[in-house]
């Protein structure tokens, strides 16, 4: 079967030979698949490994270049540092691939403030030759995607993370400025994938810690369910089959259902350490396909390779018994997860 059979056979629930796999490597990592490999084209390693490889298809974004440094004159900027396409300053971190982000509207003292920042474009995307893009991959048996985004996530980082969860208590419109402006843009794309044919988008927020939701349950509600809603109304409009793909770790629980309710239909990355993910597979399985359950807090890296197969292998029985898994780890594998736990996971994905 092509990853594009295996994929369909996947989001209907129908039980199939072949199980989708991927996983996400940081940078030292990578090196050492490199020497492990023999090659420096990571693309070589991955087809090796026979990880899930979408296609992404996304517009082209109209020019937008801001000058964005206006925002941070009086910070200092370490060597590595770089303002985003969302006039974010990220600078180095000491841990692995991570950055730290400076906020651009960190100091706003008004609504007009945020109401003038240039945010991503809402209009004026190219869409020229996406079907084709769509078409090409499913000739070749690939899984076309289109990656939509964040709208929480780039809201917060844009105003300020603590600024932000103040704003929405405190100022809601100027928190609804940001949110607005920034689902805007998410829609753009989200509907010119649908309009292309592919066969899901890719979205989500963190909105949640190791225990429980970051908000309650009718701020989640108001501030970030109603707007992925539209988002994924508008694209269903346009391809009524468009899959739903969407990510946020952490105890998720109390949410999944309205996300069902909503047109999520995949569901990423269901932490064993925050969730119980046979329970979920038993209460929400017939709507959901689970993407992830490989622990990266746990299995991945402390685990023998003899454990990390057992899991897998338990996964495919207790998650994938209808089909509806992709295997994974819950996040990209961080240096510390030993080359043989990645062999092992491949392999026991194999089988």
């Amino acid at each position: 079967m092509t990853q594009l059979e295996i994929f369909r056979a996947t989001c209907n629930h129908q039980k199939h030979s072949s199980f989708l796999y991927h996983a996400g490597f940081t940078p030292e990592l990578w090196r050492r698949l490199r020497v492990r490999y023999g090659t420096e084209d990571q693309a070589v390693i991955t087809a090796r490994m026979g990880l899930f490889e979408p296609v992404t298809v996304n517009p082209v974004a109209p020019p937008h270049q801001p000058d964005f440094s206006i925002y941070f004159q009086d910070v200092e900027k370490p060597e590595g540092s770089f303002i985003n396409g969302c006039g974010v300053l990220e600078i180095p971190a000491r841990y692995y691939h991570f950055t730290g982000y400076i906020s651009p509207l960190r100091q706003a003292q008004s609504l007009s403030e945020i109401e003038n920042f240039p945010f991503p474009p809402e209009t004026g995307y190219d869409e020229t030759g996406l079907k084709e893009k769509v078409e090409q991959a499913h000739r070749e048996g690939k899984v076309a995607c289109t990656a939509v985004g964040h709208i929480y996530e780039t809201s917060w980082q844009i105003r300020g993370y603590e600024q932000f969860l103040m704003d929405l208590v405190e100022r809601p419109a100027w928190s609804e400025c940001i949110l607005d402006r920034i689902a805007a843009s998410r829609m753009a794309l989200a509907t010119a994938g649908a309009r292309a044919g592919v066969d899901y988008l890719i979205t989500g927020d963190d909105v949640a810690n190791q225990k429980s939701l970051m908000f309650s349950l009718p701020m989640w509600r108001r501030f970030i369910k109603s707007r992925w809603a539209k988002i994924y109304q508008a694209a269903r409009s346009l391809k009524p089959d468009i899959q739903i793909w969407y990510h946020s770790d952490g105890n998720i629980e109390a949410i999944i259902p309205e996300l069902i309710d909503i047109g999520v239909t995949i569901l990423n990355p269901l932490q064993p350490e925050c969730l119980d993910v046979p329970s979920l597979k038993a209460r929400y399985g017939r709507h959901l396909v689970f993407d992830g359950t490989i622990g990266t807090q746990s299995t991945m890296p402390f685990g023998t390779p003899e454990e990390v197969a057992r899991v897998v292998r338990e996964n495919k029985k207790v998650l994938g018994y209808d089909g509806a898994l992709i295997l994974a780890p819950t996040h990209v594998l961080e240096p510390e997860v030993p080359l043989e736990n990645i062999e092992a996971f491949i392999q026991a994905c194999r089988e």
